[in-house]
């Protein structure tokens, strides 16, 4: 399976490429990643170095992989943190060039905009490009509750708000949908819910909350999702797969006290998780 993952990098730690490349590989996939920026850490540390890239650079980019007749190949595009809208409108046409080339190929956009408690954080424009431009394009999305919310004009406190959210996404374009995080009013205060939806039909896999605040766990998950889905062809068992490698990998994270994910370290479970949380109808 090839995987064109196009979304920012850091050369310190792991968020953006640097916490989805390694998963994918780990799973057996070959990934052809691409930078939307390249950071010399994750922005949370308050102070980095770097730069911002822009969508002429990823188009070249793709161009010298289409040149090595490699895009009929590409069984996925996915991505991430985008950086500046001009990079948005390039990735909308990487996607749509892969799937000219390849009918089976998916696009699975993590449509980043920002987070409960930090509101949103990327740059003007981003979160109304994601909502009008790329989440309709999309075939799987991965959002948080917050940007569930804002894509759906509508909060998630309730289980029926929650599914009232899903079909109104739903409606816009994408045929799967991820929610990497859900704390509605259902959820125990002790615990986190990972919802996947899809054809009408929605899922819960339900965790126990980590201490601990960290960078990159939703890049990792969405890559994680995403190969699972492609493979299986089944969602509640990608979401399952998925859902229990983050939780051992944060899990042992959270043991060592490391401020940045364990990626590397904890990489057998994205294999064989520790502990297998089951899919439960929504």
């Amino acid at each position: 399976m090839n995987i064109l993952s196009i979304q920012s990098h850091v050369a310190f730690g792991h968020v953006g490429n640097a916490a989805a490349t390694f998963p994918m590989q780990r799973l057996g996939c070959e990934v052809w990643p691409i930078h939307t920026v390249q950071f010399s850490n994750h922005t949370g540390y308050g102070r980095w170095t770097g730069r911002v890239f822009d969508g002429p650079m990823i188009e070249e980019l793709v161009d010298g992989i289409a040149a090595r007749g490699a895009l009929a190949r590409c069984d996925g595009v996915l991505s991430g943190y985008m950086g500046s809208a001009d990079i948005g409108t390039a990735i909308l046409d990487v996607a749509e060039r892969v799937k000219a080339a390849n009918p089976d190929a998916a696009w699975c956009c993590d449509p980043v905009i920002g987070d409960v408690g930090r509101g949103v954080f990327v740059r003007p424009g981003i979160p109304e490009f994601m909502r009008d431009k790329a989440v309709p394009a999309a075939d799987i999305i991965t959002p948080n509750q917050f940007e569930l919310e804002y894509l759906a004009e509508r909060g998630c406190n309730t289980l029926a708000d929650l599914r009232a959210a899903l079909a109104a996404v739903h409606g816009i374009g994408p045929k799967t949908i991820l929610v990497t995080s859900v704390q509605s009013e259902e959820t125990p205060a002790d615990a986190v819910d990972l919802v996947a939806s899809e054809n009408g039909r929605a899922w819960r896999v339900r965790t126990p909350k980590l201490d601990l605040g960290i960078n990159g766990a939703g890049d990792a998950i969405a890559a994680l999702f995403f190969v699972h889905r492609l493979r299986s062809g089944d969602t509640a068992q990608a979401l399952s797969m998925a859902a229990s490698s983050i939780h051992g990998v944060l899990r042992r994270t959270a043991e060592a006290g490391s401020r940045e994910i364990l990626i590397v370290e904890a990489q057998d479970e994205f294999v064989a998780p520790s502990i297998v949380f089951a899919p439960e109808p929504l």
